[in-house]
């Protein structure tokens, strides 16, 4: 991006929108970071930044890397999943006292495995405000490219990290019918491919999402019987954060569906086709125009 072109972006008519909404006092915001490129965090996000009194963060570190990245100097607060109820209780005090504090984490939105729940439940239960402000998560970036036709998907995060446990745990999912979400690290990710072929059946397809929105990103979509394969075959697909998308399981055919059809058929022995649909759209309240076209079917097997 050129000097005149983020000239022209820090003068469009949406920056000045911003001085009119309402930042309220005494809130803890929670801000979604990018997950990989810098360049994915929105502008709200930055306007709380410059705003909150402080920011309580996963990593001081990587925090602090990206508030300057932006040109912002904000006190920082460690909030890790080792101390997040400590923390909490200064977090209260401070918003009890007014204040407006930040609560990140290193990459991605807050509390969706990552540290902040607590944070958040305990701030509730103080009965002060949080307010969310949407952005970056890895979960949702990999479903979207995914092409795993799906209107449900099960996130289930970090698998566990031991052998049985994990295949254990994944017996458990077995009958999911959502696309199910995985986060995986680097050096497990192989294990987890075994894992997977292990339990489930080797056509579901599974999503191998790496390193999202940096410069190696990587997205391979395969039967599950190739996944290990496709691991092995270069050694820096063992490399990088991953999100695994598993397709979930065929629908099992609903009882009332059965119990539809067997009505149907039964009236096909005495009535028309068009009889029996409406008969038994009466019957189960099923859609009379479906029920139809399965009778033309059932009639067109005899």
């Amino acid at each position: 991006m050129t000097a005149q072109e983020s000239s022209s972006i820090a003068t469009l008519p949406v920056m000045g929108e911003m001085a009119h909404q309402t930042y309220p006092s005494a809130t803890l915001y929670v801000v979604a970071t990018p997950i990989g490129n810098v360049t994915d965090i929105s502008l709200r996000a930055l306007h709380v930044l410059s705003l909150v009194n402080a920011v309580a963060c996963e990593d001081t570190r990587n925090t602090a890397q990206l508030m300057t990245r932006f040109g912002l100097h904000k006190p920082l607060i460690a909030a890790h999943q080792h101390n997040e109820r400590e923390v909490a209780e200064t977090l209260i005090a401070r918003l009890q006292a007014g204040e407006r504090i930040a609560l990140v984490s290193d990459a991605g939105t807050p509390a969706v495995s990552d540290p902040g729940a607590r944070i958040v439940d305990a701030v509730r239960a103080a009965g002060l405000r949080v307010l969310p402000l949407p952005g970056a998560s890895a979960a949702v970036t990999a479903l979207s490219a995914s092409g795993l036709v799906n209107d449900q998907f099960y996130f289930v995060g970090f698998l566990p990290a031991k052998a049985k446990q994990r295949e254990n745990f994944l017996g458990t999912l077995r009958a999911v019918t959502a696309t199910m979400v995985f986060y995986e690290a680097p050096h497990r990710i192989l294990d987890c491919a075994t894992a997977l072929a292990a339990v489930f059946e080797p056509e579901r397809q599974v999503v191998f999402a790496r390193e999202l929105t940096k410069m190696f990103e990587e997205i391979h979509r395969c039967p599950l019987s190739e996944a290990e394969a496709w691991i092995r075959a270069d050694a820096h697909r063992e490399k990088g954060e991953f999100v695994v998308l598993l397709a979930g399981a065929p629908a099992a055919e609903d009882e009332q569906d059965v119990e539809a059809e067997r009505i149907l058929k039964i009236l096909l022995t005495e009535c028309s086709v068009k009889q029996a649909a409406n008969l038994a759209a009466l019957i189960t309240g099923h859609k009379k125009n479906a029920l139809y076209d399965r009778a033309l079917q059932l009639k067109g097997d005899e």
